[in-house]
């Protein structure tokens, strides 16, 4: 029994010094830059409709969900073409990008370097080539039922143009993620009207920021001294501290991932907006994106070490076993709509569980939150665009994992991790 607390109190503490403090500059800083330029960087993308697919995969290689989500609504507008989406989603590196840049940041820029490379050259392709792109879009919609309320706007992938319909696609925000239902994600601002649950809710955002500050300083430390392990204790002391900052960190996080969302809000979502309107909005924006990662990574720290210590199996050789395997799974993981999943894998990796070419593969089939919108607004090309980002997933990672180690001379497992 003392070793399950151990772990589940190394793994609460840990996730938030080494993942979140990092995790929150990243994101603090990203939407510092919508907020100083006020949706400018959306508006260039509408006037440069050729740079597309190149433009949409840097939208999408930016940490988090925001840049490939805001490409979705400009798609349903006419502004970009089909290629652009899909270059945009292949290059999606959604919020395990943040645990990748955290635990492995050689790894991160390996595999993000070449799913930029897939993204660019299979977005061109299919503006140019087609790739059968029609055929997919009327198979797929052949399986849908038809809609009969006229409430609904379907875009051709080929033609570019709006069917008939009588509610234009909404416009999608590009802020955070979708924590409910995309359906129910149609307000700004606090869900629940409490004086005392927005009053304890800012309390603890304010706090939180005071946690990811000194874990930040503690996590740069850590760094610093190779990464060394930390016991669990409490105290004035360095271990102490980062034991104490970490713990009160993921409380706060889950708290406000549960609870706090719901008075202080969570952003814009369901609307056009491609820019925070203050400071305060922008660190709220933060905080929440931060601990909507704290809550996964922690629950995938928990997921793979209470798994090795109740089944006794030894995952990463497992996942050596399965050979070429690996990779078609990391890609099918992917598939899964938002970041949840494929946080998972990215603390998997860091821990030495699966292959590096399983993390390509899955690098460039996960779309991210960015799939959400593009559901709500148009579910033909959502389940089209999927299906076009595991085709490079899938050739990518196996040639990975044929030619990483036995040509580059380079480890499948643990290439680029910390520590």
């Amino acid at each position: 029994m003392a070793e399950l607390f151990d772990i589940f109190a190394a793994s609460v503490r840990d996730g938030f010094v080494q993942v979140s403090a990092f995790v929150a500059v990243t994101v603090l800083l990203f939407s510092y830059v919508q907020y100083r330029t006020d949706g400018r960087l959306v508006r260039r993308l509408e006037e440069n409709r050729r740079a597309g697919p190149l433009v949409g995969a840097l939208m999408g290689l930016t940490p988090g969900c925001g840049g490939a989500i805001v490409m979705m609504p400009l798609y349903v507008r006419g502004t970009v073409s089909f290629g652009t989406v899909v270059a945009t989603l292949v290059a999606t590196t959604g919020d395990s990008a943040f645990v990748l840049l955290a635990l492995a940041p050689k790894a991160a820029l390996y595999a993000y370097g070449i799913a930029l490379v897939a993204a660019v050259t299979f977005g061109y392709a299919i503006d140019r080539f087609g790739f059968g792109v029609g055929r997919v879009d009327a198979a797929v919609a052949s399986l849908r039922p038809a809609v009969s309320d006229g409430g609904s706007a379907r875009r051709s992938l080929t033609g570019g143009r709006t069917q008939s319909g009588d509610t234009a696609a909404p416009a999608v925000g590009n802020q955070v993620h979708h924590y409910d239902e995309i359906d129910g994600c149609t307000v700004e601002g606090p869900t629940r009207d409490s004086s005392l649950g927005r009053r304890v809710s800012r309390l603890a955002l304010g706090a939180w920021w005071v946690a990811a500050a000194v874990a930040l300083v503690v996590g740069v430390l850590y760094l610093l001294r190779g990464a060394p392990e930390v016991p669990l204790t409490l105290g004035g002391s360095y271990a102490g501290v980062f034991t104490a900052v970490g713990v009160a960190g993921t409380a706060l996080s889950a708290f406000l991932y549960v609870v706090g969302r719901r008075y202080v809000g969570h952003g814009r979502v369901g609307e056009g907006e491609d820019s925070f309107e203050s400071a305060a909005e922008t660190l709220t924006h933060a905080a929440m994106e931060t601990s909507f990662v704290t809550v996964w990574v922690v629950a995938a720290y928990l997921v793979y070490e209470y798994a090795v210590v109740f089944s006794g199996v030894d995952i990463a050789s497992v996942a050596a076993a399965a050979g070429i395997l690996a990779p078609i799974g990391g890609a099918a993981l992917g598939l899964i709509p938002g970041c949840g999943p494929q946080i998972v894998l990215s603390a998997a990796y860091a821990e030495g569980a699966i292959p590096f070419s399983a993390l390509v593969a899955n690098a460039i089939s996960q779309d991210g939150d960015a799939l959400f919108p593009l559901i709500a607004i148009d579910k033909t090309a959502a389940v089209v665009a999927s299906i076009y980002t595991t085709v490079p997933a899938l050739a990518v990672g196996v040639v990975l994992h044929l030619t990483w180690t036995a040509v580059f001379g380079l480890p499948q497992f643990g290439f680029g991790v910390i520590g």
